[in-house]
């Protein structure tokens, strides 16, 4: 169990913020005895402060109680304050409470802005625009007392130095939300106020077995190095970072035992990308063949650094674009094949199909000796620890969202029931299946953790959701996904590109890719500048609308024949000009351009 840091560098829990004309102050009310922050509504800057400054009677400052900090956002021409303005206690971490943020609120420190020249002020709109969809940033999470960056095993394996730092210095980079919008606090040396997030998922629940009394609890800890939406970010990046990477962790509190499993997921590591174009499924492109091999080894070492040994589930068909990349992937993966690193090919959709998803047995049978042979997390009731966990599963399909979350859900039973039989509360034979009533609920826990993922990568709930719900497909599930795919088409091609932007705002990758001087957003040229869908619809539909009529027409006046075909003609024209030309009639990101 972690020890609790310094008390002097306890985080506060409750501050009243304080809004006033040129500044904002933030005054800790949690009892605690610190100073309070000054933030200056101009240039941002920051420091500390003994008393809330006096105010006139004519201009009272709004006030308002926050939870938390969660940094500041330098743009070009002004800074913006992110805080926590709502929170609910979704569970316990280690016997440490967990929160979850319900509300966040973006506050400007841009007065500067009255004297910006006319174009940054256009751009400084722009940015603020996005910052308004910051504010719904699904799935962030917080602790002020333990560091959920961390899995149990790290720590519990944190040196008695580490544990006494503050909060954020000993988060894991990966998994800390708000590492980019915190350098300034961090720069003035803030500590009190420095509270790491984590963006992801966590749910628990307890339930009885005979009489004993089991606590599980599900987290997800995403990585910020390649976030961002399902169409654009793809693969990985050339240091071996992959989209969509998620640290899932299951733990088991029985009797005074704490037990843990970690999994991971991740997009193929692989320089690919998956270009929206206004088709259903966009065709794969792999770029920079050359540099696989490489790619894949820096990926895989990363892992082997932080996990152990590793076996790569490979779900992806092996036919179509799927096929090209699993085949690209298990080429490129064999020349680190060994010990340590294992690939191993499970064509989901082939051997379970749509709703015979039992068969993952066949896939449990071929990595149960790597499961048994690296183990997992275990302490006893005094807090030492008698099991380590040596090797991780790392679980891919395209997405890393449905068949991913399906096959971790199986990985994650089997797990549990090994750890039930080791505490004596299972014996050999029995299963999580033979107590209705903690089945049922670990199945919920892994449906919510599965679309609490998926939200935050496509914009819906996963799909085949019922089976990890239910334990079996069902009509109405099928019906879902079908709604959850349709909506996942729309939010791609038109939506996405805008909250791709936002992501990379709030995480800094733009900073990165665009320079301080780059030509604005908002001026393009070509085609581009005049690509509207909705435009080019309304054309169509009318453009059908007169052919019908005219055609409705010819029995009186046979020139009305050439009419319609003239507007056919027309609708056609331009629905195969939009057709060929899908990628520009597409929402996209600005301030991070794709790899194409």
């Amino acid at each position: 169990m972690m020890e609790k840091a310094d008390p002097a560098q306890k985080l506060y829990t409750r501050m009243r913020l304080w809004e006033f004309p040129e500044q904002y102050v933030i005054e800790p009310t949690d009892g605690s005895s610190g100073s309070c922050l000054q933030i200056s509504r101009v240039d941002g800057s920051m420091k500390l402060i003994d008393d809330i400054p006096q105010c006139s009677s004519l201009r009272v400052p709004k006030i308002r109680t926050i939870f938390g900090v969660i940094g500041v956002l330098k743009l070009w021409a002004g800074s913006y304050l992110f805080v926590i303005t709502e929170r609910e206690c979704v569970g316990s971490y280690l016997g440490h409470p967990i929160f979850k943020v319900s509300s966040m609120k973006v506050l400007p420190c841009d007065l500067s802005l009255k004297s910006s020249p006319a174009e940054q002020k256009k751009m400084e709109t722009e940015f603020s625009g996005l910052l308004n969809v910051a504010e719904r940033i699904p799935g962030l999470y917080f602790s002020y007392d333990v560091n959920i960056t961390l899995s149990s095993q790290r720590l519990h394996d944190l040196g008695d130095e580490s544990k006494l730092l503050p909060l954020w210095r000993q988060a894991d980079p990966r998994f800390f939300w708000n590492n980019y919008m915190l350098e300034l606090l961090i720069d003035n040396k803030l500590d009190p106020y420095l509270l790491p997030v984590v963006q992801g998922s966590f749910n628990n629940f307890q339930a009885a077995i005979g009489k004993d009394i089991v606590d599980i609890t599900l987290i997800a800890r995403r990585c910020t190095r390649r976030t961002g939406t399902r169409m654009w970010r793809r693969g990985a990046d050339s240091d071996g970072f992959v989209a969509n990477f998620v640290e899932t962790e299951q733990i088991l509190q029985l009797n005074g035992y704490t037990a843990s499993f970690v999994q991971v997921r991740g997009s193929i590591p692989l320089l690919w990308d998956q270009i929206v174009d206004l088709t259903y499924k966009p065709k794969f492109e792999i770029v920079r063949l050359e540099e696989a091999p490489r790619v894949v080894e820096r990926h895989f070492l990363d892992l082997r650094k932080k996990y152990g040994n590793v076996v790569a589930v490979d779900l992806v068909n092996k036919h179509g674009g799927e096929g090209r990349l699993c085949e690209k992937f298990g080429n490129s993966v064999q020349h680190i094949v060994s010990d340590d690193v294992r690939y191993l090919h499970f064509d989901f959709h082939k051997i379970c199909g749509h709703v015979h998803f039992e068969r993952l047995s066949i896939l449990y049978d071929q990595i149960e000796d790597f499961l048994i042979r690296n183990r997992y997390f275990l302490l006893n009731e005094k807090g030492e620890k008698i099991e380590m966990q040596l090797g991780v599963v790392r679980t891919n399909c395209i997405d890393c969202l449905d068949r991913t979350n399906v096959t971790q859900s199986m990985i994650g039973r089997k797990m549990l029931e090994f750890q039930l039989r080791r505490l004596g509360i299972f014996n050999a034979e029995e299963t999580i299946s033979s107590h209705p009533n903690f089945d049922e609920n670990f199945k919920v826990l892994w449906a919510n953790h599965g679309d609490d993922v998926s939200i935050q990568y496509s914009g819906t709930p996963a799909l085949k959701g019922d089976f990890v719900r239910y334990g079996q497909r069902t009509v109405e599930g099928i019906l879902k996904d079908g709604w959850n795919a349709l909506m996942r088409y729309y939010l791609n091609n038109f939506v996405d590109g805008r909250k791709q932007d936002v992501i990379d705002l709030v995480q800094g990758h733009w900073i990165a890719s665009v320079s301080r001087d780059m030509t604005p957003a908002t001026q393009k040229g070509g085609l581009e500048s005049i690509a509207s869908l909705p435009m080019a619809l309304l054309v169509i539909m009318i453009g059908f609308f007169f052919a019908t009529l005219s055609l409705r027409r010819v029995r009186n006046d046979l020139w009305h024949l050439l009419f319609s075909f003239l507007w056919a003609s027309i609708s056609l024209g331009i629905a195969t000009f939009v057709r060929a030309n899908g990628r520009v009639f597409c929402n996209r990101p600005r301030l991070h351009q794709p790899r194409l």
